[in-house]
């Protein structure tokens, strides 16, 4: 192991007491590769240590020996952020590499796991599966984090019929800018809790969650339309009709469905949680686009991988260099058909400088929307469709891909009427007032929460929430 003569590192050594593995810095060999891990490798980063601790008073030796050293903390569980976050996204902090946190148990008395916040979403769902046929809604991609993926939203193809991520959070066991532990729920430390539930890189490091679960579905249905055109402005009523489909308000909750936009053409991929039969008496088969239909007949597993094979599809698990836009559609910003014509018109027209791009609407909304916007810090309950843009360079990212999905998101805005927000976990480095974007009327709140919790800002990256001017 590489050693450092600084204040921090005398520190951090200490708490790790000759264990191996445990602490890691820039002249450790390997230390980009084996320990940093950027998932955004057109964002360097390099942190000024990266620390695996096994146990919450390890976490807390940790952050006490960061502040002593007046230096920032991220927290990793899957490090999938887009802007590298979960190490820093600059220069200089401290990550705090969650991965032995895989504790795991299931009080069948009222179906509530408590879960290691390590864990990876493919092992929720097989731990939640062993244990009494249990599921918790969560996104699609298998290596995703829990310790993020929980405390930003984690919407994925079941989040309307059951709710995001977070909203299945009860309670945590977190690490506050002070290196002190604490419990946070609703009746324990209410205020913390909100905030951790949609900006928790802000507040703190979460070790464990309790959660509520679900009965897995029985019966899933999954079917694919796809569709190659020589022209994207061939896809306008396509995407209009699967548009004017998927903001219904009597849309079914048992559904959820895509629209991928991509260098061939495009996409529907979608879910219904329940039989073919029920599926086709919502009437919903017959209100989706026509294409080349694939439909499969699963279970909850099957359907879980069915849509981490699409997700490795459209979005890599692999690190690479790439751009990434994502905006957020209410019921008053959606794009009309003039919208939609001059959207794809300029995806015709324009360099991508990369075969490999998606641009990726998500449904959303359903029992999301049903929790009030100021209960937790997650602000897009009002949301009903994502717009996600993804670019990949190979070897490197050009900047006429960088451009394109600029473009994509200004041509967007330039059509609705109102400011379009950001989903946080989509999170977009070179976004300005991007607090406030990602945030929205939950921001203010949030600033006099840090104040209280983390004055001093400790738990920091770019774009984190900041504590609140004291006033005079």
């Amino acid at each position: 192991m590489g050693q450092n003569p600084s204040s921090l590192a005398t520190c951090l050594n200490a708490v790790c007491s000759g264990r191996s593995g445990c602490v890691a810095y820039p002249n450790t060999p390997l230390y980009q590769v084996a320990w940093v891990d950027r998932f955004n490798l057109d964002i360097p980063v390099e942190p000024i240590a990266v620390t695996r601790p096994q146990t919450t008073e390890e976490v807390a030796a940790f952050v006490r020996c960061a502040v002593e050293n007046n230096v920032h903390v991220q927290a990793k569980s899957g490090g999938h952020s887009y802007g590298n976050y979960g190490v820093g996204g600059e220069d200089g902090s401290l990550v705090i590499d969650l991965r032995n946190f895989q504790h795991f148990h299931m009080n069948r008395d009222n179906w509530q796991a408590t879960i290691g916040a390590g864990h990876k979403l493919h092992d929720v769902t097989k731990k939640c599966h062993e244990n009494g046929g249990r599921a918790i809604s969560h996104g699609t991609c298998p290596s995703v984090g829990l310790g993020g993926h929980a405390t930003i939203g984690g919407l994925g193809p079941s989040s309307r019929m059951w709710g995001s991520s977070l909203d299945h959070v009860l309670e945590v066991e977190v690490v506050t800018a002070d290196g002190e532990i604490v419990r946070a729920s609703e009746t324990q430390n209410p205020d913390l809790f909100f905030a951790l539930r949609g900006a928790g890189a802000s507040f703190g490091i979460i070790t464990e969650f309790v959660m509520r679960t679900n009965p897995e579905p029985g019966n899933v249905v999954e079917y694919t339309y796809t569709m190659t055109f020589g022209r994207h402005r061939n896809l306008g009523p396509v995407f209009e009709a699967w548009q004017d489909l998927v903001v219904d308000p009597n849309l079914d909750r048992r559904f959820g469905s895509e629209f991928v936009l991509h260098e061939l053409g495009a996409a529907i991929t979608g879910t219904f949680y329940g039989t073919k039969e029920e599926f086709e008496a919502t009437g919903i088969p017959d209100r989706i686009p026509g294409g080349k239909k694939s439909i499969v007949i699963d279970d909850w597993l099957g359907s879980v991988a069915q849509k981490a094979q699409e997700s490795a599809l459209w979005l890599s698990d692999i690190s690479t260099p790439f751009k990434a836009k994502s905006v957020a559609f209410t019921r008053d910003t959606l794009l009309n058909s003039q919208g939609i014509n001059e959207l794809m018109n300029y995806i015709d027209r324009a360099n991508k400088g990369t075969l490999i791009w998606y641009l990726i609407f998500d449904v959303t909304g359903g029992a999301i929307s049903d929790v009030p916007l100021n209960a937790t810090a997650y602000r897009h309950r009002d949301t009903i469709m994502f717009g996600q843009g993804y670019g990949v360079g190979i070897p490197k990212l050009s900047q006429r891909t960088r451009d394109f999905f600029e473009g994509i998101a200004s041509t967007i805005q330039s059509n609705v009427n109102g400011t379009l927000g950001t989903y946080a976990g989509y999170v977009d480095p070179l976004l300005e007032n991007a607090q406030e974007s990602y945030w929205g009327s939950n921001l203010p709140r949030l600033e006099q929460i840090k104040r209280a919790w983390d004055p001093n800002n400790v738990f920091s990256n770019p774009q984190s929430v900041r504590p609140a001017e004291e006033s005079t």
